[in-house]
């Protein structure tokens, strides 16, 4: 009997990190860690697992658009759409209605991302491997095939992405081996939300040395003299050796953000993340040559690979942080990575929210395994709050991921966690509306 999809469930879940000013920043003061959690059901009772980040109500949107991809995937068959995910992908991202509301960018495109990151965890399921595994184990072939080369020949080649992919192929085993063995490096945001006072940034970035941690992030942009004090405090505790990245989340114009950085230089900041609108590709290419050889990187709220294949062409950064949920998930990904490595420039993956550090370090990982075959200047973010909710959280060792060995792309909820946050009406929310 064929195996069909019954379901595509979406649950509005969200996280009252607004209390603590975990998150916050300067665009973002208040957040509430939020996931629209997606779960695919099948005829035979399969599941698979996946969600959008958000930083509260939007997940009134995301929630939406997800019941509204819905019925481009009930009654498929299972069969047919893990053999040909490319095209699963681009049944979603390519309707013709709601791709009226982008294409390819905004609200359903996250939603897009949510479902298909969750076939994905259900074909990882049902193989037994993680994703970043069954990646890997793809033939060069096989995953050029989930790539749409429409709107990126003039950068990127299917015989180029080929090329990429079977020079990487040698070493596959061996990287593999290494990832289980020592993991992927990771850089830490937790000690410089912009919320926390002087005590707890000096604290919380000692701790990340001490952790194992060779670079940290610190937000920026609200006040200058502010960021001046936090980043000679951060660099006082952590020594000349430890890389520390700023991050201003979008806050300025592209003179503001010369100026303000230009400021900053002092202490040497690794990057300057967003440092303007993420749309902006020439602002950020003039960012660059102002402030080298200081680097700019970004690409948490890049739309699509239309966007990131531009910043690239304008070598408008230095670093590129694809993020699991913001272009279509893991098949717009692979893309990506393709690109990245075609023009050279290392991925970072933006991670912290909700859920996408479980997500993105499948990401990295194959990269590392299949695609770049390199983690030299290449660094996954990592916050520490929220991964308790996972059955399958991620592991940090000696400032490092571990390499997930558990089926599925690691995206699922506790049961018990979805129940208590669930909004408005989850225990959690009940009594912050009595407190």
């Amino acid at each position: 009997m064929t195996e069909l999809i019954t379901a595509v469930d979406a649950v509005d879940v969200r996280f009252p990190t607004s209390l603590d000013l975990d998150g916050s920043d300067a665009m973002n003061p208040e957040p509430d860690y939020s996931a629209a959690y997606v779960t695919i059901r099948t005829s035979d009772g399969a599941e698979g697992h996946g969600l959008a980040f958000t930083v509260g109500r939007g997940n009134d949107v995301e929630v939406a658009a997800v019941r509204a991809l819905a019925p481009l995937v009930t009654g498929l068959s299972v069969d047919d759409v893990l053999s040909d995910l490319g095209a699963f992908s681009r049944r979603l991202t390519g309707d013709s209605q709601l791709r009226w509301l982008g294409p390819e960018k905004g609200a359903i495109h996250m939603a897009a991302a949510a479902v298909v990151n969750a076939v994905w965890d259900l074909y990882g399921r049902r193989q037994g491997k993680p994703v970043w595994r069954l990646l890997s184990e793809l033939a060069p072939e096989q995953l050029v095939d989930l790539v749409d080369f429409r709107y990126l020949e003039d950068a990127l080649t299917r015989d180029e992405a080929l090329d990429i992919l079977r020079r990487a192929e040698p070493g596959r085993a061996e990287r593999t081996a290494h990832l289980l063995s020592d993991g992927y490096p990771a850089y830490t945001t937790t000690p410089g939300w912009l919320g926390y006072d002087d005590e707890k940034l000096v604290r919380l970035s000692r701790e990340a040395v001490a952790d194992g941690f060779t670079q940290i992030k610190l937000k920026v942009g609200a006040d200058l003299a502010d960021d001046e004090r936090r980043l000679r405090l951060a660099r006082e505790a952590v020594g000349p050796d430890i890389r520390i990245a700023v991050d201003a989340n979008q806050a300025w114009g592209v003179r503001q953000a010369i100026d303000w950085m230009s400021a900053l230089a002092r202490y040497d900041p690794y990057w300057i993340e967003e440092p303007t609108s993420p749309d902006d590709i020439l602002g950020h290419a003039a960012i660059r040559r102002a402030l080298a050889p200081m680097k700019v990187a970004t690409g948490e709220h890049t739309h699509n690979q239309v966007m990131f294949k531009q910043l690239l062409q304008a070598e408008a950064i230095d670093v590129l942080q694809l993020d699991a949920s913001r272009t279509a998930g893991v098949t717009e990904n692979v893309a990506v990575l393709l690109l990245a490595a075609k023009f050279g420039v290392p991925v970072c993956p933006h991670a912290g929210g909700v859920g996408l550090c479980e997500m993105v370090q499948h990401l990295a990982m194959f990269d590392y395994v299949a695609v770049s075959g390199s983690t030299e200047d290449r660094v996954v973010e990592y916050v520490d709050h929220l991964h308790e909710h996972f059955t399958d959280p991620v592991r940090i060792r000696d400032g490092h991921y571990l390499a997930p060995t558990a089926p599925g792309i690691s995206a699922q909820l506790h049961a018990a966690s979805i129940t208590a946050h669930t909004f408005p009406d989850g225990p959690v929310w009940n009594r912050q509306a009595t407190a």
